[in-house]
C-alpha cells in the first residue's frame, strides 16, 4: 500500500516560541527531571490533553498528538484567550474589541497567551482506545511573564509568599458530589447559544437519600465510586474514603493532606475525571451546590488547612504542651480567614447556586463567621490537635476555582499570621478589625460581588484578574436577575436558570 510523505514546515503554528521554557528560566531541576521522562515515553502514547483552569474553575483543553506535544513540550502552546472573556453561559463579558478595562493589553483582539505544559502534572489515563495523557499547563504572557488572569499564577504567588517565611501549607479535601442516573442522551442544545443555556440533562435519583453513611444506600453507588477510586489511586491521588452523604445518591469523597498546589491540582483533575468516568456509564457526576434533584441536600467542600515549618516538620498549629486546641499562630491565623472573609468570599461561593446552602433552613449552614472546637456548625471547625491540628474551612462550594479557593484561604491566613507578628495581636488584621455586619456572610452572588468590589480582593489578585472577575460575574447576575423578574423565584428553591446554568458545566 502506497503512503503519501506528507511535508510538515519546521516551526508549526501551535508552538508558543522555539525554547520558550529555557528563554524564560520557567522550569526547575523537577520539572526538567520529569521532562525527560515523559518524552522518553511518548512513544507509548497517542494524545495529550493539555489542560488548564479557567477564572470559573472549569476545564479548557486542546487535545494534541503525541508528535505535536514533543514541541509544544518545552516551547509552549499558542491559546487564544477567549475563556479568560466569558462567563458561565459563555457570554462574553469583557469587551476585547475596545476599551475592556482590565488593564492587559494582550486581550485586545484576541491575541494569543502561550501555555506550557507543568510536567510534574503528566498523567497517563486509564480506559480502552486511544492511549491519551492529561497534563495541566500554566499561562503566560507572550514576553514570558505570568499571565495576570492565571488563577494558578495567583496560587504560585501565595505560596512563594509562605517559602520566603520557611512555611508550607498542608491542606485535605473533603469534597460532596452528586452521582444520578441519565434518563436520555439528548445534549440539551435545544434553545442553546450564547449567554442561554440550554436544558439540563434529565436524570433520576441513585436511591432515596437520607440514611446518613447507611451501608445499603452506598451499595447503590459502589459498582460506579469502587473502581473510580481505585481509578483514582492508580493515577496517584491519594483517596481516603468515598462516602454516602445525606441526599439522593449524594457522596462525599475525602483525600489524604497534600502540598496546597497538589490539592488544587487534584481538586481540578478529580472533578474532569469523575464527570468523564460516570458519563461513559450512563451516569451523570455533578458538583453544583444544589441540584434540582427531588430532596438534595447542598453539597459543600471542606477544606482543612494547616502549616507546617519547612525546616523542621512541625505544625505551627498544634498548642504546645499538654493544653487543649490551638496555638496562638493558628488563631492569627484564623483570625485573618475571618477578616478577609466577606472580601474574598466570592472565591469560595461563585455561582448562584452556591448560596442555596447558605439558607437557614439548612441547620449545619456555615453563615456565622465564627470559630469553634469540633463543631459542624461552625464556619473554621478546629480540629485534631499536636502534630494533626487543623482548621476546617466548611464555606467551599464544590464548583470553586480550586486555585482561587485555595489561594483566598492561604492568603487571609497569612495576613493573620503577619498582624500577629506586627504586634498587633491575634484578633487585629490589615483591616483593624470587623466592622459591624462582618461577621454573616453574604446571601447572595449579588452580595458577594459588591464585597468583592469595594474590598481588598486585587491585593490578592492583581487589579487585572480582580477587575476581569468582576465583569465575569456582574455578567453572571445579570442574567440571572432579569431571569428572576420574570419567572418569580420562590425562595429556597432551585430554580430552572440554575439548573440550566450549572447542573451539565459544573
Amino acid at each position: 500500500m502506497y503512503s503519501r510523505s506528507w511535508s510538515t514546515p519546521a516551526a508549526e503554528g501551535s508552538v508558543g516560541s522555539p525554547a520558550f521554557v529555557a528563554e524564560h528560566g520557567l522550569w526547575d531541576e523537577a520539572r526538567l527531571a520529569a521532562a525527560e521522562r515523559i518524552e522518553a515515553g511518548l512513544d507509548g502514547i497517542d494524545f495529550v490533553r493539555l489542560v488548564w483552569g479557567d477564572p470559573h474553575g472549569l476545564v479548557r483543553s486542546k487535545t494534541l498528538t503525541a508528535r505535536t506535544f514533543r514541541g509544544v513540550l518545552r516551547n509552549g502552546m499558542n491559546y487564544s484567550p477567549g475563556p479568560f472573556l466569558k462567563d458561565t453561559a459563555c457570554t462574553t463579558a469583557v469587551d476585547y474589541r475596545g476599551e475592556h478595562g482590565i488593564g492587559v493589553e494582550e486581550i485586545a483582539g484576541l491575541g494569543n497567551f502561550v501555555l506550557v505544559p507543568d510536567p510534574l502534572t503528566f498523567l497517563e489515563l486509564p480506559g480502552e482506545g486511544a492511549r491519551t495523557a492529561w497534563v495541566i499547563g500554566d499561562e503566560y504572557l507572550r514576553d514570558g511573564r505570568p499571565h495576570p488572569l492565571s488563577s494558578r499564577h495567583v496560587l504560585h504567588r501565595v505560596l512563594d509568599r509562605y517559602a520566603a517565611r520557611g512555611l508550607a501549607p498542608v491542606l485535605g479535601l473533603e469534597v460532596e458530589w452528586y452521582l444520578a442516573r441519565r434518563l436520555d442522551d439528548e445534549p440539551g442544545n435545544e434553545g442553546n447559544g450564547f449567554g442561554l443555556q440550554g436544558p439540563a440533562p434529565r436524570v433520576a435519583a441513585m436511591n432515596a437519600g437520607y440514611q446518613f453513611n447507611l451501608d445499603a444506600a452506598y451499595d447503590t453507588v459502589a459498582p460506579v465510586t469502587d473502581p473510580l477510586a481505585l481509578a483514582l489511586l492508580g493515577l496517584g491521588l491519594p483517596v481516603r474514603s468515598m462516602e454516602h452523604e445525606m441526599g439522593p445518591g449524594q457522596v462525599e469523597t475525602t483525600f489524604d493532606p497534600m502540598s496546597a498546589l497538589d490539592t488544587a491540582d487534584a481538586m481540578l483533575f478529580f472533578r474532569v475525571f469523575t464527570k468523564r468516568w460516570c458519563a461513559a456509564r450512563g451516569l451523570h457526576a455533578s458538583f453544583m451546590s444544589q441540584p434540582a434533584i427531588a430532596g438534595a441536600d447542598p453539597s459543600g467542600w471542606h477544606l482543612n488547612q494547616s502549616v507546617l515549618e519547612t525546616a523542621t516538620g512541625r505544625n505551627v498549629f498544634s498548642a504546645e504542651g499538654l493544653s487543649v486546641g490551638l496555638s496562638p499562630t493558628s488563631k492569627a491565623y484564623a483570625e485573618g480567614l475571618r477578616d478577609w472573609l466577606r472580601d474574598l468570599f466570592l472565591l469560595s461561593v461563585p455561582t448562584v447556586n452556591g448560596y442555596q446552602r447558605l439558607g437557614t433552613q439548612h441547620a449545619l449552614s456555615p453563615t456565622r463567621v465564627d470559630l469553634s472546637l469540633e463543631s459542624r456548625t461552625a464556619m473554621l471547625r478546629v480540629v485534631g490537635s499536636g502534630a494533626g491540628a487543623h482548621i476546617e474551612n466548611r464555606i467551599g462550594e464544590p464548583s470553586a476555582n480550586p486555585y482561587l479557593n485555595i489561594a483566598a484561604q492561604l492568603f487571609a491566613g497569612l495576613e493573620g499570621l503577619e498582624g500577629l507578628e506586627g504586634s498587633a495581636g491575634p484578633g487585629a488584621g490589615p483591616a483593624g478589625g470587623r466592622e459591624p455586619g462582618r461577621d454573616i456572610v453574604p446571601q447572595s452572588l449579588r452580595e458577594a460581588l459588591e464585597a468583592f468590589t469595594a474590598g481588598r480582593a486585587a491585593r490578592l489578585l492583581g487589579e487585572p484578574l480582580a477587575a476581569c472577575l468582576a465583569k465575569l460575574k456582574e455578567s453572571e447576575v445579570r442574567r440571572y436577575e432579569a431571569w428572576a423578574r420574570h419567572a418569580a423565584p420562590v425562595p429556597g428553591q432551585v430554580t430552572e436558570w440554575e439548573q440550566r446554568e450549572y447542573f451539565a458545566a459544573f
